[in-house]
């Protein structure tokens, strides 16, 4: 058997799968995010500790002395701060945290990030948290003996060891993602040293052995392997078999994801694209990311009160020409490809006959409008996907996935139910780290139970709409 943990935002799931990849059991471990400033996001790393034991003793029922291996993910760009003794200095800062704004504005102006490390400094990654420490906190700053990122803060209780992989390392601007290795050059250029960084491992490589204290409370043997692990974006492509250039992925969730492998390093700052290492030795990917995806389909069910099913439903089965209505998705800010914080929401066309169907199907579309944008900024970039893989909790919605494959021209295909996420991703990552299996043999794609077609008709109609979305959006 092997253990998958994920390391969410919202909480932590343990995934339990055999030998044959089928998965046996899952629990979830529930976190809070504290927000005790405007733009701010901290979580206690102890809370994660305690999540994730809630998570492994909801895999009741199974007997977990026959793990093998264990594999590690976790939300990206999050700073964890540690003394000299491994001790906590502060609360982690996380990757939807908005306060270092003006120390990722003054990294990127400084061409050697972007040369070296081949992406934006966004206000969401893990070097300018720690110069705005510098700024702000200079008595914490002092006392910083290392930076993990939260799923090593995870490993750090698990095995004792300060480790972590290439493909969570990549975010954090202080990486040559091309040499796949910590530059030195950035890090002192942000006012921090290689001793501060842990080691690093491919995902797919043994990252330590489980402790003694922690293999008694779960029942598990004593040095029991730990992966080096991934960041979500990558665990999720293990999890669908992404591994292979033009193996692609959309993920429809609270954010959106458009993904692709690829077999070499093809930065692309400018249109925002995020280039970081895979999880598996040699390989890179690119992504195009939605702050805001299913969120704004949440965030308009919470103003009408009405489940985000019932609106969706209310559309009916067939695609519709697109409305009168244009949406903006921008209420977190853009990533790719306007790279701005400051960009927000916005309806227009508005009339006194517009109502609720009208907004439900301006934010779907809206949504897929900016999955288009992503994908033109990933082929500018040099990476072509094949076929994209239908992954979230928005491609529940059939209706939705006609929307996007219309506006990206590109037929997605939905997978066979089943949970192909990062705690998935995780476990085969463990399976390969404990057994030395082949990436090609572990990483397989799902089975298709549907392929969603663009509406051939309907595509004039959308390529006009798409335009004028792209013409609503005015940068500050």
């Amino acid at each position: 058997m092997f253990l998958g943990i994920d390391l969410g935002t919202s909480g932590v799931k343990a995934l339990l799968m055999d030998a044959n990849q089928r998965v046996l059991a899952t629990a979830t471990g529930e976190l809070d995010v504290s927000r005790p400033h405007p733009g701010w996001s901290e979580q206690d790393p102890a809370d994660w500790i305690a999540a994730t034991r809630r998570a492994v003793a909801g895999l009741d029922g199974h007997d977990l002395s026959g793990v093998e291996g264990i594999g590690l993910s976790g939300q990206m760009h999050g700073a964890v701060a540690l003394d000299a003794a491994d001790r906590v200095i502060r609360p982690a800062i996380l990757w939807n945290d908005g306060r270092s704004e003006p120390q990722a504005r003054r990294l990127d102006a400084d061409p050697r990030f972007r040369a070296i490390s081949g992406n934006v400094v966004f206000p969401g990654f893990t070097a300018p948290k720690l110069v705005w420490m510098a700024q702000e906190e200079p008595e914490n700053f002092a006392r910083v003996t290392k930076v993990l990122l939260p799923k090593d803060y995870l490993r750090l209780w698990l095995t004792g060891e300060s480790l972590g992989d290439m493909s969570d390392a990549a975010g954090t601007a202080w990486f040559d993602n091309g040499a796949r290795r910590w530059s030195g050059e950035l890090l002192a250029a942000s006012g921090m040293r290689d001793d501060q960084m842990p080691v690093l491992v491919e995902g797919n490589a043994p990252g330590g052995g489980l402790r003694a204290e922690v293999a008694a409370e779960w029942g598990m043997r004593p040095g029991t392997v730990v992966s080096g692990g991934a960041g979500d974006g990558a665990a999720t492509a293990i999890g669908a078999g992404s591994v292979a250039e033009g193996q692609g992925f959309v993920s429809l969730g609270t954010s959106g994801v458009i993904f692709n492998p690829t077999a070499r390093f093809l930065p692309n700052p400018e249109s925002a694209v995020h280039a970081f290492c895979h999880a598996l030795p040699g390989m890179w990917l690119q992504m195009g990311v939605i702050l805001s995806a299913s969120a704004g389909l949440q965030w308009l069910s919470a103003i009408l009160g009405e489940k985000p099913a019932a609106l969706t439903a209310a559309l009916g089965p067939d695609l519709r020409a697109p409305g009168e209505v244009t949406f903006l998705p921008y209420l977190s800010g853009e990533r790719t490809p306007h790279n701005d914080a400051a960009a927000r929401g916005a309806f227009s066309g508005l009339s006194a006959r517009t109502g609720r169907s009208d907004l439900t199907q301006a934010v779907l579309e809206g949504v897929a409008f900016a999955f288009a944008d992503n994908l033109a900024a990933l082929r500018a970039s040099g990476s072509a996907p094949d076929s994209l893989l239908a992954l979230g909790g928005g491609a529940r919605s059939a209706y939705w996935l006609k929307a996007v494959a219309t506006a990206i021209g590109m037929p997605l295909l939905l997978p066979e139910s089943g949970d192909y996420g990062a705690a998935f991703g995780a476990a085969r990552l463990g399976l390969m780290a404990a057994t030395g299996a082949d990436p090609a043999g572990v990483c397989t794609r799902p089975v298709i139970a549907a392929e969603i077609l663009p509406d051939r008709v309907l595509a004039p109609a959308f390529a006009e709409k798409y335009a004028a979305f792209r013409a609503a959006y005015q940068p500050a």
